[in-house]
């Protein structure tokens, strides 16, 4: 399985602000939701479909501004773990280019605990 995950979005006019382009909280707003479908979708292959990620850090790029009715292409996909980080990235594409770029860094966390968990370096390999 790739672990690349991807969806299209139409912009509209809740997520534009008044510089008439996509607000730049849009987007923080974007990385997490498309993180969390991508966790619900892969969850159930792993041991910790009960856990839950949450986000440490974020980084983000702002390159090109997009309007009203683009369609944006999001691609997420993990990046090698770093101990108990799990370091994510978030591609945003409009007409095949790169207008938003961010990194971030994610601990898994168990729901009933809340104790952070430490994962395998190869647990990647596994989904």
């Amino acid at each position: 399985m790739s672990l690349i995950f991807e969806k299209q979005i139409q912009v509209t006019e809740q997520h534009i602000d008044g510089n008439n382009h996509v607000n730049n909280v849009q987007y923080v707003h974007w990385v997490e939701e498309i993180a969390g479908e991508h966790w619900d979708f892969v969850k159930h292959k792993t041991e910790f479909s009960e856990f839950a990620w949450m986000l440490l850090d974020h980084h983000i790029q702002y390159k090109k501004q997009v309007y009203l009715n683009d369609i944006i292409t999001i691609k997420t996909y993990p990046k090698a773990p770093e101990g108990i980080r799990q370091p994510r990235k978030v591609e945003f594409y409009c007409n095949d280019q790169l207008v938003v770029d961010s990194n971030t860094l994610w601990v898994l966390v168990d729901v009933d605990t809340q104790r952070i968990k430490r994962l395998e370096s190869d647990w990647l390999d596994k989904l």
